[in-house]
């Protein structure tokens, strides 16, 4: 305390706060010993409420503007001293300037990755981050709950304690809100005004309210990325023209090709054979056709072939490749690793001396087949 504050005198008779920083919710105006002159001027300016507290007991509240201290605006407080109407002697009691605008700059984020349950992708774990106001509605609520005797109670005390309550409540949100995974993006404001108003419920015993609430980021793992990034180059091409005609494109042969037969061939030759075993037996046919690649397959339908690799293949038919039996992703990941190094490519004049005529087409046969795959397709 400096010599001025001495020689002010014994009484006070101005209480006033002139918020110099950014940070401080709760100011203690420091009376320093001495008592408050009954008649004193009480300044609370705009975005500001004083609270007087006696004995840890808090007392009268004042909104903004300019206060005479008496008795008759000093009711709780007149009750726990005693008063009587008209008193006039000097008192002591604890002031506290409480900051009610809003503070605009919290940051949050999530350390760890919270768990969603998502239609399209099953369970995701997804990080974000952003930004927050804050802003006290219930002054007395707040000195009870979290300033107590502080006397410059900062936002930097309370950020922790904020953070951790929106990173718990982020999870029950997202999940909620029932938005696909897909569509967080677009609907990030309406996902943040939910949480606001959460927060808002659950920080109500502190006096705090949370009036905006902004997501800035929500990202995903890499394969949910990968997934992601699929089914945009769908949209860009402007033709959906297919789900198949882009997993055509995806492929994992590489450059190999495959000496396909129509399924129509085979069943010619197989009842050729029944129908005159005769000359037949003991004979073995390599019943191999023309060898076609994903690239001509791809070409056919309009996309660019791009190879993927087998193990993102295997994903694939594990993860994202609903209704195979538990023998198929094995056997079909076991096709591709052959066609991939070149062990499915050989061709023999078999099958055409069998059936007595030029086979049908494989590569007309796969393109079909491909196309009715695809989403929306006629049976």
């Amino acid at each position: 305390m400096g010599l001025m504050d001495r020689i002010r005198g014994e009484f006070i008779d101005i209480i006033e706060w002139t918020d110099d920083g950014r940070d401080t919710i709760v100011w203690r105006f420091p009376r320093h010993g001495n008592e408050i002159k009954m008649g004193a001027r009480l300044v609370v300016r705009e975005s500001q409420v004083a609270v007087f507290v006696n004995e840890g007991r808090l007392a009268d509240v004042y909104q903004p503007g300019t206060y005479s201290l008496t008795t008759q605006n000093m009711p709780v407080l007149s009750t726990l001293k005693g008063w009587k109407h008209g008193f006039e002697s000097p008192f002591k009691a604890e002031v506290y300037f409480v900051t009610t605008r809003q503070f605009t700059d919290f940051k949050w984020g999530t350390q760890n990755p919270v768990i969603l349950r998502d239609a399209d992708f099953g369970m995701v774990r997804v990080r974000a981050f952003g930004t927050f106001a804050a802003k006290v509605v219930d002054a007395a609520a707040l000195l009870r709950e979290l300033v107590g005797t502080d006397p410059q109670f900062r936002t930097e005390e309370v950020g922790e304690h904020l953070r951790q309550l929106i990173v718990s409540k982020l999870g029950s949100a997202l999940g909620s809100s029932g938005v696909p995974l897909l569509d967080l993006a677009a609907r990030q404001d309406g996902i943040g005004q939910q949480l606001a108003q959460a927060l808002t419920l659950e920080l109500s015993s502190t006096g705090i309210a949370i009036p905006r609430f902004y997501i800035e980021n929500i990202s995903v793992p890499p394969e949910i990325e990968a997934a992601i990034d699929t089914r945009s180059r769908m949209t860009i091409t402007g033709n959906l023209d297919d789900y198949a005609k882009l997993q055509a494109a995806d492929a994992a042969f590489g450059d190999g090709a495959l000496a396909a037969v129509a399924r129509e061939d085979l069943a010619d030759a197989a009842a050729i054979v029944a129908a005159s075993p005769a000359g037949r037996s003991g004979h073995i046919y390599d019943l191999v056709g023309t060898p076609i690649t994903a690239g001509q397959v791809a070409d056919r339908l309009g996309v660019s072939h791009r190879a993927i690799g087998l193990g993102e293949y295997r994903r694939r038919l594990l993860d994202a490749t609903p209704g195979l039996l538990a023998f198929q992703p094995p056997m079909l990941a076991s096709i591709a690793t052959g066609i991939r190094h070149g062990f499915l490519d050989g061709t023999a004049p078999d099958l055409t001396d069998l059936l007595g005529r030029p086979a049908r087409d494989p590569l007309v046969t796969a393109v079909a087949a491909a196309s009715a795959t695809r989403p929306g397709a006629s049976a």
